[in-house]
């Protein structure tokens, strides 16, 4: 199954706005949701390619922009994330998945019954559109997601409070894929132990990721500033690029989440030892995101830093375990032997021989 995923409206084009300081930029929450839910397809093993519309400056050209992206991909379903509008209100609006086709409908039963489910958003449900562009013109079953009203308070907590549950659900409904957040495990023994080729990521100039890129569990600097460059890079608004490649050691795996959640990759109760193979130098590292993508041959990506201190390369192996295995306390030394002999001969001499030394007088 492939997916091709795009946010609604476009960077000059940012749709329904909500009421300052706490409502939702529709295009700018559009886009960290597709991105988001990218990231959970790719851990579920679905493939799924997203688009922004960047350069549009009209509706019609925006609407025209993004069907014809998506008309171009090879892919199984079509996919825009939207937010809804209907004027500001304290109280709940809810989410609803809108379809032309019955194609369509398989997918928008599923896909709002889930989020709605993961989240507690009211289930507006899977409501059919005759009059949209993006789902008269698109080539495959299509669906539009209307995620929450920008201009509900209700849905606006909601959705800041149940962010990564709502992408999951997202995920999950579209490709018929299971992804609950299991409970917290205790970790005295080692959760996650993998080993193979490395590469990096991260930071500003990792231009291997899109600007707008997010991470799988670290949803926003405040969470862990320790991790983050104080300043945004320029151009950039995804925290991926914003990772502090060259002052922070992170490392990301292919993480199973049954065994580690991701509230726990995402504190700062347990960091991960990588050791390096061919240097011997082990480290320890912060968790910072799942990858890379198994295509790549790899098993971990690391910061620069890390790869740097670890004295390795790109496609050099590294052993990583998590959490860190405390250091085992240092074995106490043996004590010494003692062996000690007396001889007094009948003339009165004594030979004493302790621990080998031999010390000869006469005895008084």
């Amino acid at each position: 199954m492939k997916i091709a995923m795009s946010s609604g409206h476009g960077k000059y084009i940012s749709g329904a706005v909500g009421p300052s300081p706490w409502g939702l930029n529709e295009h700018a929450e559009a886009v960290k949701v597709v991105n988001q839910t990218a990231t959970d397809l790719h851990e579920m093993g679905v493939g799924v390619v997203t688009f922004e519309d960047t350069t549009s400056r009209d509706q019609n050209t925006n609407l025209r922009t993004i069907v014809d992206w998506h008309n171009r991909q090879t892919r199984d379903i079509d996919v825009s994330v939207h937010f809804n509008s209907n004027g500001t209100t304290d109280a709940p609006r809810g989410c609803m998945v809108l379809y032309v086709s019955e194609a369509g409908k398989s997918y928008a039963i599923p896909t709002v019954n889930a989020i709605c489910a993961a989240s507690g958003l009211k289930n507006l449900g899977p409501v059919k559109r005759t009059n949209l562009y993006f789902l008269n013109n698109t080539n495959k079953p299509a669906i539009l997601i209307e995620t929450c009203f920008v201009n509900s308070s209700a849905d606006v907590d909601i959705y800041h409070a149940k962010f990564a549950q709502i992408c999951e659900a997202i995920a999950s409904g579209i490709s018929g894929s299971s992804a609950p957040i299991p409970p917290e495990p205790t970790p005295p023994e080692a959760l996650f132990s993998d080993s193979g080729k490395c590469s990096w990521f991260g930071g500003p100039n990792d231009t291997g990721v899109s600007p707008s890129e997010g991470l799988a569990f670290i949803y926003s600097y405040d969470a862990r500033p320790d991790l983050f460059l104080v300043q945004q890079p320029p151009g950039t608004t995804g925290l991926a690029r914003r990772l502090n490649a060259d002052g922070v050691h992170y490392v990301a795996v292919r993480w199973d989440y049954n065994r580690t959640p991701k509230t726990m990759l995402a504190s700062k109760d347990q960091q991960a030892l990588v050791r390096a193979t061919k240097t011997g130098r082990e480290l320890l590292a912060w968790p910072a995101d799942w990858g890379p993508h198994t295509d790549t041959g790899r098993i971990a990506d690391l910061s620069p830093l890390l790869m740097s201190d670890l004295g390795i390369k790109t496609d050099d192996e590294v052993v990583v375990i998590y959490p860190a295995p405390d250091e085992p306390a240092p074995e106490p030394e043996p004590e010494p032997e003692t062996s000690a002999e007396v001889n007094i001969t009948t003339k009165g001499h004594v030979k004493v021989t302790l621990n080998g030394v031999i010390v000869e007088g006469e005895a008084p």
